[in-house]
């Protein structure tokens, strides 16, 4: 699965395409990871697939689009939505402060 990330490269003066990518680089937004948790990132939407890294205590991650996946119980509740934070990376939902008992994001695919 690939997600699509904008690029600012305002080069040979073509102002309105670097404008409306540098728009939409502005309103990505960034959540936080909860107090005290170093969280696993896995390759999927799941506990089953791969951890690929571990965020730091004190992490914000944006969101690019979200999917269901396996239920996970955390700080902020059990839930099935996973977040992708980057491409090939998930994390819990249940792990993230989005201040939302459900999809902030678009859904993934």
């Amino acid at each position: 699965m690939s997600v699509d990330r904008a690029e600012v490269k305002p080069e040979g003066g073509d102002e309105a395409q670097a404008l409306t990518t540098e728009a939409a680089t502005a309103s990505l937004r960034y959540y936080s990871v909860a107090p005290g948790v170093r969280l696993n990132v896995r390759s999927g939407p799941g506990t089953g697939y791969a951890i690929v890294r571990v965020l730091a205590e004190g992490a914000k991650v944006p969101i690019f689009c979200q999917t269901p996946g396996s239920t996970v119980t955390g700080p902020y509740g059990t839930t099935n939505i996973w977040d992708n934070i980057d491409d090939g990376e998930y994390v819990s939902d249940a792990y993230v402060h989005t201040g939302a008992d459900g999809y902030v994001a678009p859904r993934c695919g």
